[in-house]
């Protein structure tokens, strides 16, 4: 009997000058979180993406990514935190990814649990820095690995330059790909990718955007993540914050917007955090034309 063939590895979409469109999911952390998502993950396959997410529930998180590979056909990216786990753990962690057949991890450092702005404490049998997790990742077995990346600099960065200091550690242990944290200032992006390649790092970066389908949640994220809303977008949010088909319409088409301004810089890939839901990303998607094509990735974080 032949060997199963391999999954792809998103390195090589991108080494074939191919772009990932991907979408990121929660974990589910009941029943009926898990059919929520897999009526999103039905709904968003036919625009071949790659499925992520992020959250604890570890051992459903790697269950639902070994099945998501298995059944559907799209190129999964399991995430994997260093905050509150020993290198034991992690390397547990990693095994079970492979066994289901995941070959594509995003390797982050974490938040503290509980509230992302507080002190951030390391296990004390674990890691101190994100680079430390991917050494440990591309150790462990054929695995193809992608970190953050932060356009705006990263809230515990001191400095701008520390930050891009940072990124660039990791890539040099061994990092294939990045994803940014969410931003709405295309300008950012575009500052940080100068600043890496000036730094002669080359891992492609690929351009985190948050669609918006609500006033109060997008403050929310904003206000844990330390991005910047651009004034005249969040007052047009606000003049329609009772109307959530008008607030979904104003941020759809702000990020389209924002997406084909990135994609006409050669921006290798978009990655959208989708909370869960499909129907603004698949509008995002239309806007741009981008629903026929194939050949794309979707991640979910452990």
């Amino acid at each position: 009997m032949s060997p199963e063939p391999l999954t792809p590895v998103i390195k090589d979409l991108l080494a074939s000058g191919g772009r990932s469109f991907s979408f990121e999911f929660m974990p589910p952390k009941t029943e009926a979180d898990e059919r929520r998502l897999w009526l999103a993950v039905r709904q968003l396959e036919g625009l071949a993406p790659t499925y992520g997410a992020g959250g604890s529930t570890r051992d459903r998180t790697v269950r639902v990514t070994g099945r998501i590979a298995e059944e559907t056909t799209l190129t999964v990216v399991g995430h994997l935190t260093a905050v509150s786990h020993s290198v034991a753990e992690l390397r547990y962690v990693i095994g079970s990814y492979a066994a289901v057949g995941v070959r594509n991890l995003l390797a982050l450092r974490g938040d503290p649990p509980g509230d992302p702005a507080g002190a951030w404490e390391p296990h004390p049998e674990g890691f101190r820095h994100a680079a430390e997790l991917v050494e440990l990742i591309k150790t462990s077995g054929d695995f193809c690995v992608g970190v953050a990346a932060f356009p705006e600099g990263h809230m515990r960065s001191p400095t701008r330059e520390s930050d891009i200091e940072f990124f660039v550690r990791k890539c040099r242990a061994g990092a294939d790909f990045a994803i940014t944290q969410m931003f709405f200032y295309p300008e950012d992006y575009l500052r940080l990718r100068d600043a890496v390649t000036a730094q002669g790092c080359d891992v492609p970066i690929i351009a985190g955007i948050m669609p918006i389908i609500s006033v109060a949640g997008i403050e929310r994220a904003a206000a844990l993540s330390g991005a910047r809303i651009p004034p005249e977008l969040a007052a047009d949010l606000h003049a329609h914050a009772e109307d959530k088909a008008a607030v979904r319409q104003i941020g759809v088409e702000y990020a389209a917007r924002m997406c084909e301004r990135l994609l006409a810089e050669g921006v290798p890939g978009l990655h959208f955090y989708t909370l869960n839901g499909s129907r603004a990303t698949r509008e995002i998607y239309e806007l741009l034309g981008l629903g026929a094509r194939r050949g794309s990735t979707a991640p979910i974080t452990a």
